[in-house]
């Protein structure tokens, strides 16, 4: 059985990226309330061995904008990953926004059997046919990386909860 791959994941990445995006806002809002300094989030990280809060937010929006140039064949924007602060962060979300919804139905749709190679770090690469590509590597980095900056502000008190997460600024 096929399913739409354009369905499968433009909106679903826009929408879980406008929720990022959300986070943010509640983040400033939470450093401006408490009058700290924005970094010690924006520079945050769960472990020692974990990226920090604002290499989370760039891997998720690298995550939704590759994953769908890969399967697309429509070329991604190339950023150069200097963002540091939330505003700098909300507009790396927005211009990867911005991409997926230049990205018509028609380039997603009928993909599902292609072949998708991406590097896996450094050295190596994988294939897997595009359907398995979105549903198994790229949503899942995407929903990963996301999460995980959820859970750093979750964790320094930043007050959000699953509505914040699953909703956004669209929740009742």
């Amino acid at each position: 059985m096929t399913i739409s791959m354009y369905s499968a994941s433009i909106p679903v990445f826009s929408h879980m990226l406008s929720n990022l995006s959300h986070l943010l806002d509640k983040a400033q809002a939470h450093a401006e309330a408490r009058k700290f300094d924005a970094t010690a989030l924006t520079q945050y990280r769960l472990a020692p061995d974990m990226l920090p809060f604002t290499r989370q937010v760039l891997i998720a929006c690298d995550a939704a904008k590759n994953g769908i140039a890969r399967i697309s064949g429509v070329e991604a924007p190339k950023f150069e990953d200097k963002e540091t602060t939330f505003p700098e962060l909300k507009e790396r979300i927005q211009k990867t926004l911005d991409y997926l919804a230049s990205v018509p139905a028609g380039k997603m749709d009928g993909t599902e059997d292609k072949d998708i190679t991406f590097p896996i770090g450094r050295e190596t690469t994988r294939t897997m046919k595009a359907q398995a590509y979105l549903l198994t590597w790229a949503s899942p980095n995407m929903f990963f990386h996301i999460t995980t900056a959820y859970a750093i502000l979750r964790h320094n008190g930043v007050e959000l909860g699953k509505a914040d997460y699953l909703a956004g600024a669209a929740r009742a």
